[in-house]
């Protein structure tokens, strides 16, 4: 399955439409377009095995690079469009770019970037690149002649702060192989050519990408949004029938507190709603059940991609909270000494049996992910009688906002740097929008500082340095900070002031 079979076999059928702009691509389009960007990388000396980097917001061109680089047999990095010029920069490094994609609207940014010998810019000029339009526009619509398979390498953040590519080897065998995912989305969620999926996410993200690109191998239609919006997101799903789509919670949460009247759309074409990447309140889903219908399903994975549980309503209606049973993995929970758990008792989550773990120029990374009993995420949780996985916490603390991962060591690293800060702790604490959003615990040097003045003081210090995403929204004040004598901070002494007890 690959799209040049669609635009053989359909060359006019809608592969791509934007929400807002209503710009299309036809599978024909997507077809010419891709082999131009192969062409193009060619050109420019990239082989297979080589990398390449996008800097991109969501744009009619971000699937085609994608497409050109999967024919080329490169290894394509997409970032976040959220980092700094030092974090993105790190990842352009790290990935070994030879070429480098960036949006115009990101130009600020993407101009202090590392030198990248092949740099290109979209919808628009950015100083050092050259128009991608104007790059594309001579290239031959053919396909190059030494076509091969490529795949993603994207980043996520370890519990220190630091970015690791994942990746994997790269396949082996035609372009249009079936891979696991297509086979897993075609199976569980009924994925097929006539289906019209709505993605909502930034394209740089590992799902909404791998998604998009599962849909064109079917031959479905991708509507993707330039960016969120509730009730954009219902007028959509009723204007385009839309079949399938994969949102995350907060999503939701926004979508029930929409006016009575933005949510009398209809929704009645929907096969399928999937959802993942950050826990989901029980009622928030109860709440979405009983409006869509039993049409939501959930699965709990990473972009390790080392294993993956699955849950439709029915099943989750029964066990209310899970996020499924695991289809690639056997789930061992295991206790602090690696000895696993039997049912019903809590600890860390691994997956035995399925793909094993590896970071790019990271061995240590690689192998403090994985131990005699398979690939962890990081996450803390039981499995009842049944198998059925239930998560109760994250092993690193790491804070989801919003269905974004925020790591707290690197937030901590920087806040600490602030000269009127002694110690501080970051935390996720709960909020109705994001599910959980940044919280600085700070211990200042001289408690008379305590105050509005030097809390706003520390939020600009952060976001002076960080992502904006990585930053604090609020900041609260402690004397001193729990710490052992060993320096290790007990964080959960201090996130317990914020969320409240549950029984069981």
């Amino acid at each position: 399955m690959h799209p040049f079979h669609h635009a053989a076999n359909s060359p006019e059928k809608p592969a791509i439409v934007m929400a807002n702009s209503g710009q299309s691509m036809s599978y024909a389009e997507l077809e010419a377009r891709s082999n131009q960007a192969a062409n193009l990388y060619r050109a420019n000396g990239l082989k297979r095995g080589d990398a390449i980097a996008i800097f991109l917001e969501n744009h009619i061109d971000y699937l085609p690079l994608c497409w050109g680089a999967q024919r080329a047999g490169l290894i394509f990095t997409c970032i976040s469009t959220k980092l700094t010029a030092d974090e993105a920069g790190y990842i352009v490094k790290d990935c070994g770019a030879k070429l480098l994609v960036a949006g115009a609207s990101l130009g600020g940014v993407a101009k202090d970037l590392p030198a990248v010998a092949n740099r290109y810019s979209v919808g628009g000029e950015i100083p050092g690149f050259l128009p991608l339009e104007t790059a594309l526009a001579g290239r031959p619509t053919t396909r190059i002649a030494d076509e091969s398979a490529g795949r993603d390498m994207l980043y996520s953040s370890g519990t220190t702060g630091r970015p690791k590519g994942i990746i994997g080897p790269l396949p082996e065998g035609p372009i249009d192989q079936v891979d696991s995912l297509s086979g897993l989305v075609g199976m569980l969620y009924g994925f097929a050519p006539d289906m019209v999926y709505l993605s909502p996410a930034p394209l740089y993200h590992a799902a909404p990408l791998r998604y998009c690109m599962a849909v064109q191998k079917f031959g479905g239609t991708v509507v993707i949004m330039e960016k969120f919006d509730a009730a954009r997101y219902l007028e959509l799903v009723e204007t385009h029938r839309i079949t399938h789509s994969q949102v995350v919670p907060t999503m939701f949460v926004k979508m029930l507190k929409l006016p009575e009247e933005d949510r009398k759309r209809d929704v009645s074409s929907l096969r399928a709603v999937i959802h993942a990447a950050a826990p989901c309140p029980v009622a928030v889903k109860e709440q979405m059940i009983d409006w869509w219908g039993p049409r939501i399903f959930e699965y709990y994975s990473a972009t390790e991609g080392s294993g993956f549980t699955a849950i439709n309503s029915e099943e989750w209606l029964t066990h209310k909270g899970s996020v499924g049973r695991s289809i690639l993995g056997e789930i061992r929970i295991l206790d602090d000494e690696d000895n696993v758990l039997p049912a019903g008792r809590e600890g860390r989550v691994y997956f035995h049996g399925g793909p094993p773990v590896s970071y790019h120029n990271s061995p240590e990374k690689t192998a403090e992910a994985q131990n005699q009993h398979g690939a962890t995420f990081g996450d803390i949780g039981y499995v009842d009688e049944e198998g059925y996985l239930f998560l109760t916490d994250r092993a690193s603390y790491m804070i989801i906002s919003g269905g974004v991962n925020v790591y707290p060591q690197e937030t901590e690293n920087v806040l600490v740097m602030h000269p009127k800060i002694a110690d501080v702790a970051v935390i996720g604490v709960p909020s109705e929008e994001l599910g959980e959003e940044v919280k600085a615990v700070v211990q200042p040097r001289d408690w008379a500082d305590a105050g509005p003045e030097l809390a706003a003081e520390i939020i600009e210090f952060a976001r002076s340095r960080l992502s904006h995403v990585k930053c604090p929204r609020s900041v609260d004040f402690d004397p001193e900070l729990p710490r052992h004598d060993t320096g290790k901070l007990y964080k959960r002494l201090v996130k317990d002031r914020y969320w409240p007890k549950t029984g069981g």
